[in-house]
């Protein structure tokens, strides 16, 4: 929240009783004891207080200084005044004198959550944001339903939600988001981002529902789809990622990247005379990729039909020569064929491309085998049962969907 619009807040607060100063006529005033006296010079304190609140929204803070400093010199004490004197400060970028002045408020008013916003926003502005985030938890902690300091405070932990997310420091950025849901709890902002730090994060269960509850709010969101699909097929819940992917790609044709992954989700599924068309319709709309040529030559290769595994393969590694998978792919063909020389060579050069490419290891094993070196293929096949223990291979294609495109804004996924 602005400024201006924090000082038009006030105007609204001091309506009513800057009203009420008009309505003493002159003869009233005369005729008053000295009570009344002190009544109308309070009318006329509020009164000077909404014509300096107005001019701050006026853009007038000279204006506004010399009204509230009226105020202050018979009233010192006055909150409401300092208050929109320490925003007067923090426009002029005056930020020491701004952050006396609404401590001072915070010290004469120990309940005004306003001060507290604006103390808030202050710390925003000289990017001490940890400080800022505790001025406006305090702020709902004193009022609760200022949807100011809670707007604010969302917005805030988001920002340093997607810091620590770029740092690569997931654990700090899902703490913050955890603090902005129970601020916010059907914020659907704060929502999606939940989801894409625990998709991150392997929190895959976490996330699915996280885009679930976002996708009620926002039934067509993109982003949130595509990542309710990317989670389910890491849970193995390939018919649920089937389903998703089928409504995004009814929702956005165009989109290469949403064929590909219903194709994944099918392939999953062994329904591969399904899947094979969503690959070549997401080459149809973006030639220039690996994956799905990536897919295409495994479906071939699990067909036995090696020529046309090969050619997909090959298109692969013609626009990326150590693209371990594809490498991994070439090999198996060659071992089917029984070259199996030529399969130690492509499953080594996959290796070296990722150590982490259990099928490389597991057929470079068997390769060996086949070539009476029983040490080496003893050594390869307990690499491939190791690396099969711990689930490398079943999330890695799954988490490329993704990868290039969740900090965009479009809805343009490359595979």
């Amino acid at each position: 929240m602005s400024w201006v619009q924090i000082a038009n807040s006030c105007v609204c607060d001091i309506r009513m009783r800057a009203i009420l100063a008009v309505t003493f006529a002159l003869v009233t005033l005369l005729a008053c004891s000295p009570s009344c006296f002190a009544q109308d010079a309070a009318a006329i304190e509020n009164a000077a207080i909404k014509d300096a609140a107005q001019s701050i929204v006026a853009g007038n803070l000279k204006r506004a200084e010399s009204d509230l400093e009226s105020v202050l010199r018979t009233n010192p004490r006055e909150y409401r005044a300092l208050n929109l004197l320490g925003m007067i400060r923090a426009q002029q970028n005056r930020d020491v004198d701004a952050e006396k002045i609404f401590k001072k408020v915070i010290q004469l008013r120990p309940g005004f959550g306003g001060a507290h916003v604006n103390l808030g926003l202050l710390y925003l502005q000289t990017s001490r944001l940890d400080d800022a985030i505790a001025q406006f938890q305090e702020a709902l902690r004193l009022e609760p339903g200022r949807d100011d300091a809670r707007g604010a405070l969302v917005n805030t932990l988001r920002a340093q939600a997607r810091s620590a997310a770029d740092s690569g420091e997931l654990e700090k950025a899902l703490s913050f988001l955890i603090e902005a849901r129970k601020a916010s709890p059907n914020d659907a902002n704060v929502l999606y981002d939940f989801g894409m730090v625990a998709l991150r994060m392997s929190l895959f269960a976490d996330s699915a529902q996280a885009f679930r509850e976002t996708l009620a709010k926002r039934p067509d969101d993109a982003k949130s789809l595509y990542g309710l699909g990317r989670a389910e097929i890491s849970l193995a819940k390939y018919q649920d990622a089937a389903d998703t992917f089928s409504r995004y790609v009814q929702l956005y044709p165009q989109d290469a990247s949403g064929h590909y992954a219903l194709g994944v989700a099918l392939a999953s599924l062994e329904k591969t005379s399904d899947a094979s068309p969503e690959f070549r319709r997401s080459i149809e709309i973006q030639p220039d990729q690996t994956e799905s040529y990536l897919q295409l030559g495994r479906i071939c290769l699990d067909e036995s039909d090696f020529d046309c595994a090969a050619a997909d393969f090959d298109r692969v590694l013609s626009r990326d020569p150590r693209h371990a998978e594809a490498l991994t792919g070439m090999g198996r063909v060659e071992f089917k064929r029984k070259n199996y020389a030529k399969a130690v060579e492509l499953l080594q050069r996959s290796i070296a491309a990722d150590t982490s490419e259990r099928q490389a290891h597991y057929y470079l094993g068997l390769a060996y085998a086949r070539l009476g070196r029983d040490e080496d293929s003893k050594k390869e096949l307990q690499t491939a049962s190791e690396l099969e223990r711990t689930e490398v291979e079943r999330h890695r294609a799954p988490l490329k969907l993704m990868d290039s495109t969740q900090n965009t804004n479009e809805v343009k996924h490359v595979p």
